[in-house]
């Protein structure tokens, strides 16, 4: 009898479609120098992972360690979606284990997507009734992936109505140089100011002149017309 992971494995390259894994491949930006040099992929959407995971979900440790150490994008995800699903699940004792081994492992958490579908729901509900200092030595480092980190896993906090520490990361990283970070505070901005627009709008006033265009493109996007154009043409006060 063939064990899970093989089977998965198994059901992984029946679904692979080699046409959709060219277009994920330009999309995630796989080419030399690009942030996602190197990665491979099998062609499969996240619907499809998901259902991976939901058959799959009781996948030993061991295992997951093996698929996380893959160098196929989808083989990642699902094990780290596997990863949600167990903390979610887990008791105290092992939802310490898997947090701890989330972060030993960054660097294979090595694309966008491998970040924001993970991050908020293992460190972010891990470090919520815990010291987050781990998120700001993360913001300083320089590694991209783990800056990314820090500033997502934070999503698990605004939803839970605390800006603190996202507005704290995010003037650490204001000053950062890659797009994928000018995005990802502009993201977390724009959720702030769904829940509470003053807060945002008083951090956009007191940074503006430090705010990425592309971080100020993405905070604002649900303004009302009027006022996005303010601020695009810097009228701010």
């Amino acid at each position: 009898m063939k064990d899970l992971l093989t089977n998965l494995k198994l059901d992984l390259k029946q679904l692979s479609n080699p046409e959709k894994a060219k277009t994920l491949s330009r999309f995630f930006k796989t080419g030399i120098g690009e942030y996602g040099e190197g990665d491979r992929f099998l062609g499969i959407t996240v619907p499809i992972s998901r259902e991976i995971v939901r058959k799959y979900n009781c996948l030993s440790f061991k295992n997951i360690k093996i698929l996380l150490s893959s160098s196929f994008h989808e083989e990642r995800l699902i094990a780290l979606l596997i990863l949600v699903d167990q903390y979610k699940r887990g008791d105290k004792e092992e939802r310490q284990i898997i947090y701890k081994f989330y972060l030993s492992n960054t660097h294979k958490i090595n694309n966008w997507d491998l970040v924001d579908l993970t991050a908020p729901n293992i460190v972010g509900v891990h470090l919520f009734d815990k010291p987050r200092d781990i998120l700001y030595q993360f913001a300083r480092s320089k590694n991209l992936w783990e800056r990314r980190i820090a500033i997502l896993s934070t999503f698990h906090f605004i939803r839970q109505n605390q800006f603190d520490d996202t507005l704290k990361i995010s003037k650490i990283l204001l000053k950062d140089s890659h797009d994928l970070i000018h995005k990802a505070i502009g993201w977390m901005l724009r959720e702030i100011g769904k829940r509470d627009q003053k807060t945002e709008e008083k951090f956009i006033i007191k940074y503006y002149h430090e705010i990425p265009r592309t971080t100020l493109r993405y905070a604002i996007e649900r303004f009302k017309e009027d006022k996005r154009r303010r601020y695009l043409e810097g009228i701010v006060k």
